[in-house]
């Protein structure tokens, strides 16, 4: 191993204690996070895991921006752990983890963008009254699976479109237009998929939260394979 990559597996770590000593994520969750770090810094680079390194910065500022209004509408979700950390990050892990298969830049760039703009509408779009995504006529409590709005949606696209700026930056995708196309429709087309997922199975208790997460960042990096090609 290079002395450059010695650096970059201290800051892998370095963030994973920060990330747990900030409470974004319990132990469990900081380790694993690290191991997943580690293993993508070997396969893909560092540059791949600082993607996802913006996906958690985005997430942190997310969840604490109103965070005493959210407190008093018992939405404050705090700090996270390992079931959310693979239910977020282990389609993006494998993406990474099997990059030099083609296409599959495409579907790392989606799943992230997946993940960052399910976040950021969930934490943003509880300022605003939802509506039911599959009755829009219906208004229903902020925090309820299914329900999607005006500014959650906005907060969840310019999410996305960050992810594909920053994928053209760190040099993942070598076209800027090809990596925010892949990543703002493969995001929101992600994003949207969560939210029927709630509305139709895990309001019913059909599935849980997490396993909403996994099915919604499986989409997004099905639509950003896809997207390669058109």
């Amino acid at each position: 191993m290079t002395g450059s990559n010695w650096i970059y597996v201290l800051i892998c770590i370095l963030i994973g204690f920060l990330t747990y000593n900030r409470r974004a994520l319990d132990l469990w969750g900081s380790l694993l996070m690290i191991i997943m770090g580690l293993v993508i810094i070997a396969a893909a680079g560092f540059n791949w895991l600082i993607l996802i390194f913006i996906f958690l910065i985005l997430s942190l500022f997310a969840t604490k921006y109103k965070k005493e209004y959210k407190k008093s509408m018992n939405l404050y979700e705090g700090r996270r752990n390992a079931r959310n950390v693979i239910s977020n990050g282990i389609i993006p892990f494998i993406m990474a983890s099997f990059s030099y298969y083609n296409g599959f830049f495409g579907g790392f760039i989606g799943s992230v963008a997946t993940a960052t703009a399910d976040t950021l509408a969930s934490e943003i779009g509880v300022l605003q009254t939802p509506r039911l995504i599959t009755n829009l006529s219906r208004k229903v409590k902020p925090g309820t699976d299914g329900g999607v709005s005006l500014l959650g949606s906005a907060a969840g696209i310019m999410g996305a479109g960050i992810i594909g700026l920053s994928a053209y930056f760190l040099q993942i995708c070598a076209n800027p237009l090809i990596s925010l196309k892949i990543a703002v429709i493969a995001g929101t087309i992600g994003c949207f998929m969560d939210s029927l997922l709630g509305a139709l199975f895990e309001r019913k208790n059909y599935i849980n939260n997490e396993q909403v997460n996994l099915l919604a960042t499986i989409t997004g990096a099905a639509a950003g394979i896809i997207l390669l090609h058109f």
